[in-house]
């Protein structure tokens, strides 16, 4: 009976050490799926939503060949069909009962496209020649968007890898209990062998001389038979056990699911594990909790990462463009008001290096990011940035405008804020905030009114109607330009020359974001002119400075007219506040001067 059991344990260790090993080895499933597609259209754009891209779960592995350069980037499925809307285009398609991607052309009007690298439609994007590896994990709200130089055709070779679970919980405990039970077999063996040794029958001796007669003494005979089967039964129920486990294994290894026929299965090389931890699931949980709840919102204009590369582009074009006095680079970033402020600076500068500069678009920490919602175009953004060369000047409120899916953002107004300014609270950057018609009727003071408004103030001061809608005691521009300012500049001109002074509103946009208290933070421009005649005739004004270097007159018998920009920024309460308007920031500088005709 001990050889049986012995024997029965070395066959259930190697049973399970076997099935255990094949579990990892010629049981074992592939570890990728890779499914493939070719496209042979003249379109020069390829799009892959992100549904078709979670067709199969696990991170997606996109293989991209073609001849020449390659360009794939990717973002919200709107952005990049709208960036797409009218070029003919490759869309990829997944079928779920074949389990392959298909492919058919969208038709369009347009045969080319802008490049795709570095537009600010992006979350991200990629480059290379003649093959593209791209390894990603789109959520169905994205899409990948695929192209040559934006002339040329798509790449024409395209496939997609999803990890497989291939993992066999069950075969290192297999390995290790056929590992224990052959210990446990082999002890089984030598104490069988021991016990035969012991029980076995009388040996032929040899005859010895005889010996004195010695008292018998009675000893109890060894219970260790008994003993040892009653200990054997449970090791012998344990082995039954792990032997079923062991036959169980490669029934259970059998049912696994194989990728079906119409899919192109590899294994090749091992792809990133699918499993997720449960901290993960959880947060993807709430992260869909609160997608729910804001699904009647529109999606902001911008992610903050998205915001990140907007300005440092922004500040690396604009300094390039400063440094090398180049109007037409800094168009590709700059429009409205901070565009006619860099034109005279050029102007000056160009006559007199001295003059004109003006304060770099910083590039350091943005301290508040507040998006337009809006899956619409023109879009907007506000962001305060902070000058990383120089963390103690004032920060720098930027206002961002893109056009249409094709153009840049492009800094309408760059304000500098106000030592003590203190922007009211808004929503985070994930959620954005709503831009405001010039009509609202809501605010203290409706956008479309408030750069009109408040250049009657500057112009009459506390005569002037809207004085009382301002708060001027905290305004740092007034004392600088306003009424008292201009009164002063009057009482000194000389008898031989007057001056007269205008303030209107400016060409910028009127660009409103609502905060958190029902009203808004509002950026304007004004102009703020001077006009200086001669008072007799024959005599004659000389310019000085900027205003030399700008107008090109070294004197004029008919008189200078400069107007100076000023980009502002405002808060405006709700009208159920009843507070007054608060200056949080403001940018002067001189953008025309000419003689008077």
């Amino acid at each position: 009976m001990r050889f049986v059991l012995a024997i029965v344990l070395l066959v259930a260790a190697f049973v399970c050490i076997g099935v255990g090993v094949a579990q990892r080895t010629i049981w074992a499933l592939p570890d990728h799926v890779t499914l493939s597609a070719t496209t042979s259209s003249r379109a020069p754009v390829t799009v892959i939503e992100g549904s078709v891209l979670r067709s199969l779960p696990g991170t997606q592995t996109i293989r991209i060949s073609g001849r020449g350069d390659i360009t794939a980037a990717y973002g919200r499925t709107s952005d990049v069909l709208a960036w797409v809307e009218g070029a003919r285009y490759n869309r990829i398609g997944f079928d779920k009962q074949r389990r392959a991607l298909t492919q058919r052309v969208v038709p369009g009007d347009e045969t080319s496209v802008p490049p795709l690298s570095g537009s600010d439609l992006w979350l991200k994007d990629y480059a290379g020649q003649d093959e593209l590896s791209i390894v990603v994990n789109l959520p169905k709200e994205d899409s990948m968007i695929i192209a040559s130089d934006g002339t040329s055709p798509a790449p024409s070779g395209l496939s997609v890898t999803w990890p497989l679970d291939d993992s066999r919980p069950l075969a290192l405990p297999l390995v290790f209990a056929g590992l224990g039970l052959l210990l446990v077999g082999l002890g089984v063996l030598v104490w069988a062998l021991l016990h035969v040794r012991r029980t076995r029958g009388p040996r032929r001796r040899y005859p010895r001389a005889p010996r004195p007669p010695r008292a018998v003494r009675y000893r109890s005979r060894p219970k260790a038979v008994t003993g040892a089967r009653g200990a054997i039964r449970p090791i012998v129920a344990a082995s039954a056990v792990v032997l079923g486990l062991g036959v169980a294994a490669p029934v259970a290894a059998s049912a696994d699911p194989t990728p079906s026929a119409g899919a192109a299965v590899s294994s090749a090389a091992s792809g990133p594990s699918a499993d997720i931890p449960t901290p993960a699931k959880a947060a993807g949980a709430k992260a869909a909790e609160k997608g729910k709840k804001r699904a009647d919102q529109p999606p902001t204009a911008v992610t903050e990462s998205q915001l990140r590369k907007i300005v440092d582009r922004t500040s690396e074009t604009v300094a390039k463009a400063d440094a090398a006095r180049d109007l037409d680079l800094a168009s590709t970033r700059l429009d409205g008001p901070a565009l006619e402020f860099r034109k005279a600076s050029y102007a000056i500068r160009g006559v007199d290096g001295s003059l004109g500069a003006l304060p770099a678009i910083p590039d350091g920490r943005i301290r508040l990011a507040l998006p337009q919602q809006s899956d619409t175009w023109p879009r907007s953004v506000l962001a305060v940035v902070e000058d990383a060369k120089d963390p103690n000047a004032a920060p720098t409120a930027l206002v961002l405008i893109q056009n249409d899916p094709r153009s840049p953002y492009k800094v309408h107004y760059a304000v500098t804020l106000e030592p003590k300014a203190q922007i009211p609270d808004v929503a985070p950057a994930s959620v954005g905030a709503a831009r405001l018609p010039d009509d609202i009727k809501l605010l203290t003071v409706p956008p479309g009114d408030l750069a009109n408004d408040y250049a009657d103030v500057l112009l009459h001061g506390t005569d002037s109607q809207y004085a009382s809608l301002f708060d001027l005691d905290h305004d740092g521009l007034v004392p600088q330009i306003g009424a008292d300012k201009k009164n002063e500049r009057k009482a000194g001109m000389p008898a031989t020359a007057t001056i007269d002074f205008a303030d209107s509103k400016g060409d910028g946009q009127n660009v409103a974001f609502a905060t958190n208290d029902s009203g808004g933070l509002v950026a304007v421009s004004v102009d703020d002119s001077e006009t200086v005649k001669p008072a007799q005739a024959g005599a004659a004004v000389n310019p000085t400075n900027s205003v030399k270097a700008l107008s090109g007159k070294d004197a004029s018998t008919k008189g200078i007219t400069a107007t100076y920009g000023v980009q502002l920024l405002f808060y405006v309460p709700p009208v159920s506040d009843g507070g007054k308007v608060v200056l949080l920031g403001y940018s002067n500088a001189l953008i025309s001067a000419s003689e008077l005709p």
